[in-house]
């Protein structure tokens, strides 16, 4: 048990530094296609996240981990969705009153 969860650990530091190394390098311009894209991959550890934790045999700790992992996931879709809504909204054009005549 002890080397998978070192492999784990490691899988989970290394996907770490490559995820922060890719998303420096993005320009800003694709920073909303980026946005929902993540809520997309959020929603799947939803999915995920509520299947461990519902899981007919978990644990104690595999079912108050899965809540963790529901309600931080949750959080994170919901906040990507209204930063992607607000960043939208800065790019549809204002009506003015020279435009309405």
């Amino acid at each position: 048990m002890g080397s998978s969860l070192i492999d784990g650990l490691f899988v989970f530091m290394l996907a770490g530094f490559i995820g922060f190394e890719v998303i420096k390098r993005i320009s800003p311009l694709l920073h909303t296609p980026l946005m929902s894209l993540t809520n997309a991959i959020s929603a799947i550890s939803v999915v995920g996240a509520i299947l461990v934790a519902g899981a007919e045999h978990a644990s104690t700790l595999s079912r108050v981990l899965g809540f963790i992992a529901v309600t931080a996931a949750t959080i994170n879709v919901v906040g990507g969705f209204l930063i992607t809504d607000r960043m939208l909204k800065m790019f549809k054009r204002r009506n003015t009153t020279s435009e309405k005549r």
